[in-house]
């Protein structure tokens, strides 16, 4: 069995650059994960010529149960408001996100799902400096609300609880946030396996969650990787780890990380 974790980058193919959609697609299902773990993945965006992203790569990969929870609904980095809710439709977002443009995470199953849970996260008190394509000097950006979707999954090898998250960039919120994601996780069916852009490193992952790291690996940025962003940790008897590798697909500033299980 396969699982694998991808921030998207919402399908750029370079940080300043277009979004393919179609690209999009066909990387997603080049993974070939049974469950695959998605972040910055947009809704009816501008952007992405209003693609559902997710219901997309649904299709293109072939799982028939997925799920989509916005974090935020709007048009980042500039207009947005906080998504609330978690009621969901049987394959699709979850009601704030349905006739309005919406940014967040996915999680796509190959194998039946037997619950959904949801969490959202309030973004970062403060401001940090940052910089867009071509926007010149630094300024001071804001953070965005973060969400994370876990699927209690029916697998051919048992019952185990996969989730899918996306952390805050900021130091100090995003180990607050980890810390809660953490003892949320733990209160679902296990074994449990995290999988996400967790903007942290793997020793601070693994120590501030308690939660084991199941891959070590850089997967950011993708020209010419440096850091691991980007996590697969287990707990509670979480399954054998066969192999980890990195992949390098056509978009995004993130690596994939895919894991045979």
């Amino acid at each position: 069995m396969r699982l694998a974790t991808w921030n998207t980058h919402h399908g750029l193919v370079t940080d300043d650059g277009p979004v393919d959609n179609h690209a999009l697609a066909s990387a997603a299902a080049a993974l070939d994960a049974d469950v695959l773990a998605l972040q910055e993945v947009d809704l009816g965006q501008p952007r992405s010529d209003h693609a559902h992203q997710a219901a997309d790569l649904a299709a293109a990969t072939g799982a028939h149960d997925w799920r989509y929870a916005p974090a935020l609904v709007g048009t980042p980095p500039w207009r947005w408001r906080h998504a609330h809710g978690d009621a969901h439709h049987a394959h699709g977002a979850d009601d704030a996100a349905d006739h309005h443009p919406a940014y967040g995470v996915a999680l796509l199953s190959r194998h039946p799902v037997r619950q959904w849970h949801t969490l959202r996260m309030a973004p970062a008190p403060v401001r940090v400096p940052a910089s867009l394509p071509r926007s010149g000097p630094l300024w001071w950006m804001g953070d965005e609300p973060r969400a994370a979707v876990a699927a209690v999954v029916d697998t051919p090898h048992g019952t185990m609880t996969v989730v899918t998250a996306h952390l805050s960039f900021v130091p100090g919120p995003n180990l607050l946030q980890l810390r809660r994601l953490s003892r949320w996780v733990r209160t679902l069916p296990g074994p449990r396996v995290l999988l996400g852009d967790l903007n942290l490193p793997p020793s601070v992952v693994g120590r501030v969650s308690g939660f084991e790291v199941l891959a070590r690996a850089r997967t950011h940025p993708s020209h010419g990787p440096r850091i691991q962003l980007d996590h697969a940790l287990g707990h509670g008897s979480p399954p054998e780890v066969r192999h980890a590798v990195t992949r390098r697909l056509a978009l995004s500033d993130h690596l994939a990380l895919v894991l045979d299980i």
